[in-house]
């Protein structure tokens, strides 16, 4: 049998009671896909991206050319002091001048830009699968409060039917005041539980508003029948989004390395210049390399690269450390999983027949005068515990198979 089949029919049962909650707008798949759109959060990651790739398209390119404009050799003193013509020398210059990083340099700037897109890739991955997991969680949540809800409202019809026939019976004298008071006290107490069932309705409603963007979300259709395969969920831990970042940032610290040695290597820089002296001098045209010279890199170089390798350490270990997190959140994710499950069988296939069969057994022992009114209160009372117990653990069930399937897995069912 399918993992979801009882609490679908259960679900089924419960909706054709009195009071029950009506069908909303959104199904299951359809909270998530709207959430996709509308997660505000998600927009943030993919504009960020946008500007990663934006920015990785200038990586690596030249620097612009300067353009340079100057007077040279201007007397100042003698006999040609402030004169253009009185010395050969005189001359203003009109050059351009272009820097040229390393090759090496270049290349390692577009690597570490590949890297920060890759990261902004992984970290998009990861807010999705978090937006995913609570659409999914608070969906879910909204729907078993609605049975919930729906639970108590036909336990207190009942409750209320009974308290109408103990009224009379105490008016006829054939039930005693105290028993009819038990019974006020058991309908009190309900209502307590039907107010708490009432904001976690709310508060439900209010997360998958957040996620959605829809003001006042309803759950349509039927709890999502998720299949749980131990061994595909392990398999998938080495693509999980959360340790894919981590990879990502490994190889930035890889690309910060590259950065690191390429400062290793001479810069240079190319300049030609056009010279304007006086017309009986002649004008001049000029050109020159330069070249720096990193003489020292026992002082600077090499601290910078240890510092990288050791920032790569610390990527690959926090790298392993992101992987043993996640093999042991599945495992014992997959061990809660298998406790509540067996938990909601037992309450599914033992206690909630049993209590339906004893408030079964007690109305009819009452209405024959062999059972007393605080009797059937308590057998109905105890059916109400039992059907919101039963629900509480369909949900936690459902729970713990959309979080394991959507943290470790995909959406497919």
């Amino acid at each position: 049998m399918s993992l979801f089949k009882a609490a679908a029919a259960l679900s089924a049962a419960l909706a054709a009671l009195p009071g029950a909650v009506s069908a909303g707008s959104l199904t299951f798949d359809a909270a998530l896909a709207q959430a996709a759109r509308n997660a505000p959060s998600l927009r943030a990651r993919g504009l960020a991206i946008d500007t990663r790739r934006s920015a990785a398209v200038a990586a690596g390119q030249l620097p612009d050319p300067k353009l340079g404009l100057r007077i040279e050799n201007f007397p100042v003193s003698g006999p040609p002091a402030f004169t253009f013509d009185g010395e050969p020398m005189t001359m203003t210059r009109l050059g351009v001048t272009q820097d040229v990083p390393n090759l090496a340099k270049r290349r390692a700037a577009r690597g570490r830009a590949a890297a920060d897109v890759a990261i902004g890739e992984a970290q998009a991955a990861v807010e999705d699968r978090r937006v995913r997991i609570a659409t999914a969680v608070a969906w879910i949540d909204l729907a078993f409060a609605g049975q919930r809800g729906a639970a108590i409202d036909d336990v207190l019809a009942r409750l209320t039917r009974i308290a109408a026939a103990a009224a009379s019976g105490v008016a006829a004298g054939s039930v005693r005041p105290a028993q009819a008071l038990d019974i006020r006290q058991a309908i009190a107490a309900l209502e307590d539980k039907r107010s708490e069932i009432a904001a976690e309705t709310a508060r439900a409603r209010a997360a998958l508003a957040r996620w959605t963007g829809d003001p006042a979300p309803e759950p349509e259709g039927a709890v999502p029948a998720f299949a749980i395969d131990p061994a595909a969920l392990r398999a998938a831990v080495d693509r999980h989004p959360d340790l894919a970042a981590t990879i990502a940032r490994t190889g930035r610290a890889e690309a910060d390395i590259v950065a690191a040695r390429a400062e290793k290597r001479p810069d240079w820089s190319f300049d030609i210049g056009y010279g304007r002296r006086a017309e009986r001098y002649g004008d001049m045209i000029s050109a020159g390399v330069t070249a720096s010279l990193p003489l020292f890199a026992k002082r600077r170089q090499d601290p910078m690269i240890a510092a990288a390798v050791a920032e790569k350490g610390t990527a690959l270990a926090e790298q392993e450390d992101m992987r043993r997190a996640l093999f042991a959140d599945l495992e014992a994710g997959l061990a809660d999983h298998v406790m509540h499950h067996e938990q909601w069988m037992r309450a599914e296939r033992t206690l909630l027949p049993l209590a339906r069969q004893r408030a079964d057994l007690e109305t009819a022992s009452y209405a024959a005068g062999r059972a007393s009114l605080t009797e059937l209160i308590a057998a109905q009372t105890a059916l109400a515990q039992a059907s919101l117990d039963t629900l509480d653990r369909a949900a936690i069930v459902a729970r713990d198979a959309a979080r394991l399937v959507l943290t470790y897995g995909s959406d497919d069912r």
